[in-house]
């Protein structure tokens, strides 16, 4: 994957793979260099403990980054945490690539697999160099977490939709990946049919990754003269492994404000 200037900042805060360094207040943006890395995600099992990431700089001028290894996991909201760990070992921690240049970065996992999927982050982050310019600027550091996964030693994928609520026109789908391994939520699919199975209202919502034993709740509204025509919602997930469904019988009165 290739990341750098504003197509890469913009791309980091819609997939959450942000890391944005303000170095001063501006009135100037000045943004790093481009880096790309292959592969994006590592997976280690009884088989494969260790791996390799290459790091290239795609840039015109040289590319200083140092690397962070995190434990990921997410919140009763579905929302990432990070914290700083030791169990991922990596190396070089920190590397200088001149221009177009190709460098291999180093990682292995020295705890054992169990019961459950174990998942980390190996952030590499630019370190923003020092710039002669007039003014005052800001510098925006792009910053990639490659995700770890180290899987369990029986790996059991499930996914349920706990609940499907409507209040008030706006429809809160609870899904929850009830398994041991991650599920990569792609869409969420919503369907409205009217009593005579006509389609009066759809829409896609976009997913993320979804851990093991952790719920998130995908919300949207439901236009009032839409959601008065419908008498039945379909939903459909569809993830990385498997898709799965649920549906919500509608009354008018999950339509009011």
């Amino acid at each position: 994957m290739k990341i750098g200037r504003s197509k890469a900042y913009s791309f980091f805060i819609k997939s959450g793979l942000i890391g944005i360094l303000l170095i001063l207040l501006i009135p100037c943006i000045t943004y790093s260099g481009e880096f790309r890395v292959t592969p994006i995600r590592l997976d280690f099992d009884r088989g494969a403990k260790s791996g390799v990431i290459t790091v290239i700089n795609e840039g015109e001028d040289k590319l200083h980054v140092q690397m962070k290894a995190f434990e990921w996991t997410q919140d009763a909201e579905g929302k990432d945490q990070y914290v700083e760990t030791h169990d991922i070992i990596f190396f070089p921690r920190m590397m200088t690539l001149e221009k177009k240049e190709e460098k291999i970065l180093r990682a292995g996992i020295k705890i054992p697999a169990t019961t459950k999927e174990k998942t980390y982050r190996l952030f590499i982050e630019e370190i923003p160099g020092p710039r002669k310019v007039e003014g005052v600027n800001v510098a925006i550091a792009i910053r990639f977490g490659v995700p770890i996964f180290v899987k369990p030693f029986k790996e059991d994928a499930k996914g349920v939709i706990e609940k499907i609520e409507l209040s008030k026109g706006v429809l809160n789908v609870h899904v929850k990946n009830a398994g041991n391994v991650h599920l990569i939520i792609h869409s969420v699919n919503i369907k409205g049919k009217s009593v005579k199975e006509e389609e009066t209202f759809s829409k896609e919502l976009s997913g993320w990754y979804l851990l093991s034993n952790v719920s998130r709740i995908y919300t949207t509204p439901i236009p009032g003269e839409s959601c008065k025509n419908i008498a039945k919602l379909e939903i459909e997930i569809k993830t990385n492994r498997f898709n799965f469904n649920g549906k919500l019988d509608v009354v008018q009165a999950m339509c009011l404000p």
